[in-house]
Parts: structure tokens; sequence; C-alpha cells
């Protein structure tokens, strides 16, 4: 005979699995072969403890902490890992959520990734040249595209536009 006990424990291992598959805390992962790829201990070396966390475990800074947030003089966000251009500072606005946002990426520069971490489906952004994880996209952003590429400001590097010569 079942005792009742190793049935409940049995029933509340199951349970606990499952819910640990629900939650899926393995991060999402950029698929395919990238132009820039390193091995581990050059990105650590590259990178600071932050940018790596953020970059290549999927990480995310804490809200209001990217001096990336109040940067608003004309130029061009690149990818920290790589340096590849990702947005026109013209396409940045003030999401009021603690990340710099944009509303549309330069074309080609990102890629995406199903990201199922925490029980809900989101759209992961990764750097289309390194894979680097940049952050999530949502569909509450301003005209013309309605979307919020939400970035974690450490995963990029601004690059101010050179004045014209006149």
């Amino acid at each position: 005979m079942i005792d009742r006990r190793i049935l409940l424990t049995s029933a509340a291992t199951l349970v606990g699995f499952a819910t640990l598959k629900w939650f899926d805390v393995a991060p999402a992962q950029a698929a395919g072969k990238f132009a820039v790829e390193k091995t581990d201990a050059e990105w650590r070396k590259q990178l600071t403890p932050e940018q790596y966390e953020i970059l290549r475990n999927h990480g995310t800074e804490r809200p209001w902490t990217s001096p990336l947030l109040k940067e608003h003089r004309k130029g061009i966000f690149a990818c920290a890992g790589c340096d590849q251009p990702l947005y026109a500072s013209e396409t940045k606005f003030e999401s009021g959520t603690g990340w710099p946002s944009f509303y549309q990426p330069l074309e080609g520069a990102v890629g995406k990734t199903e990201d199922r971490k925490f029980g809900m489906v989101r759209t992961e952004i990764h750097c289309s040249r390194c894979g680097g994880h940049l952050g999530h996209v949502f569909d509450d952003g301003p005209k013309p595209t309605g979307l919020r590429y939400c970035m974690d400001g450490l995963a990029l590097v601004f690059h101010p536009a050179t004045p014209s010569a006149t």
C-alpha cells in the first residue's frame, strides 16, 4: 500500500518540477552564428562585470541607474560588446520605465528571441552581430511603430554625432 505521506510528497515534488519548468529560469539564447564570436574568457576580459552579466548572461540592470537614460544628444547608440550601431538618437523617447527606450532599431541591427523566463512570454532583443542580450521589446510604444525597445543602458555605448563642417 502507498503511504499517504509518500503520495503527498511525490505530488508536491511533481508540482515543484512543473512550476520550475513553467518559470524556465534558463536564459533565452540568441540562435545561430554571429560575425563576432569570442570565448567566455575574452568576453570577461573586454566587458565590465556588470556588462558581462547583461550581455552574456541575459541579466538586467536596476531601473533608473543608467547614465544613458538622460542622454539626449544627437548620435548613435551602439552595442557595448561589439560596437555595432543599434539605435539612432532620434528614435529614443522617455518611456518612464527607468531604462533607455527606443521605438525603432537601425535596419538589421538587432535580432529577436522568445524569452519564457518568470512564467511569461516576452521578446528578447539581441545584437545581430555578437548575439549580446540588450533588453526586450514591448508593444506599448509611441508612433510610428507602437513599439518600445526597452534596453539595458550598460549593454549600450553612445557615440555623439560629430558637428558638420560649415
